[in-house]
């Protein structure tokens, strides 16, 4: 095994910290990646914060791009090849890759997967099956997505989760047709990414809603025709600048009980609810039964956008080259592998919207 460095986290009340790890060697279809860029996600957060119940000690991160820079026997993907990494890589053979959902598929999206070992050999674990804030990968080789050479390193790392969940909500699990209105509530990386996407979709009016003000200017740059900070009157409001109907659409991006129910209350009768935000396991959601039934609103989960990542990653990073999506505008903080710590601290304070991790 070759040492290279990440960010480790040895369990509850442990901090996170960068230390160097084992990786194996490439085995039968797998690739050795070298990371170039990689985003600091919720979802890691999630891995520390309780809302999963991760292995460890584990290496965090999910959200990369790099080379590949080694190829084990029978390896699809080129050495020399600039990819985006997948971290829930459907199988292609379950009933659920079968039937047209291979974001559902039975063998992806497990929190976390054995894979090397700490400098002093103690086994290690990594964040849905990548462990990408790290200087390199050792994954199957489909779980890499070979994008253009040209597409910038920090932009291709986004396409991996939170471009492709927000853009993947509006556009596939949503379908939101132009002129009709559209509310999104909370705004990190992948609400600012669904709040891009809802106004390439002709949202209007397009109304963004965060708990921060701070977060104003990076609704209205990404789109927004609205901000609003959140509060008892959220309903209300939204209603005021809906003909009093309420959102046709509403995007929750936090995964909390009480923002799925303040995108609930503030949805028009026969209006769309999706969740894109993961939540707590604990964390229950009451709503009235004739409630239910008298608003014919439609509640669901959007799950890695309802993508198929082989198809739609590369259809992203077209839409970049041609202009036509801007990712970039996403990363509030590049930075170094030594200051991630701190970029898990802000994104716990709320702060910003990417952190985006480059590496030499």
């Amino acid at each position: 095994m070759s040492p290279v460095r990440a960010l480790l986290w040895r369990g509850p009340g442990a901090a996170l910290e960068i230390e160097p790890i084992l990786l194996p060697p490439p085995g039968p279809r797998e690739v050795r990646v070298h990371i170039r860029a990689a985003g600091v996600c919720h979802s890691d957060l999630s891995m520390v914060n309780g809302t999963l119940a991760p292995a460890y000690p584990l290496v965090l991160g999910h959200e990369a791009a790099g080379v590949v820079t080694a190829a084990g026997p029978e390896a699809s993907v080129a050495v020399g090849t600039h990819v985006v990494l997948n971290w829930a890589p459907p199988c292609r053979r379950c009933w659920f890759c079968g039937n047209g959902q291979p974001w559902l598929c039975e063998t992806a999206g497990a929190p976390t997967a054995a894979r090397g070992a700490t400098a002093d050999g103690e086994p290690l674990h990594v964040t849905l099956g990548l462990g990408a804030l790290a200087e390199e990968v050792v994954v199957g080789d489909h779980a890499v997505i070979p994008v253009p050479a040209e597409l910038p390193f920090a932009t291709a790392a986004l396409l991996g989760c939170a471009v492709l969940t927000g853009v993947g909500a509006v556009h596939r699990t949503a379908a939101v047709r132009p002129g009709e209105s559209a509310l999104v509530i909370g705004l990190g990386g992948v609400g600012l990414s669904t709040v891009m996407a809802a106004r390439a979709a002709g949202a209007d009016p397009l109304i963004a809603v965060d708990v921060s003000d701070a977060k104003r200017d990076l609704a209205l740059s990404a789109g927004a025709t609205h901000f609003l900070v959140s509060g008892d009157d959220l309903s209300a409001q939204v209603r005021g600048l809906t003909e009093r109907r309420g959102a046709d659409h509403s995007f929750e991006c936090v995964g909390r009980s009480a923002t799925i129910r303040a995108a609930w209350r503030a949805t028009r009768r026969g209006g769309q609810v999706t969740v894109v935000g993961m939540g707590a396991k604990d964390d229950m959601v009451s709503l009235a039964a004739l409630d239910i039934f008298h608003s014919a609103r439609t509640l669901r989960s959007s799950v890695y956008g309802n993508s198929d990542p082989d198809r739609d990653v590369p259809d992203l990073a077209r839409q970049v080259l041609a202009g036509d999506l801007d990712p970039a505008a996403l990363i509030t903080d590049q930075i170094t592998l030594d200051e991630s710590p701190e970029a898990f601290a802000r994104m716990s304070r709320g702060e910003g919207a990417r952190s985006v991790i480059l590496l030499p």
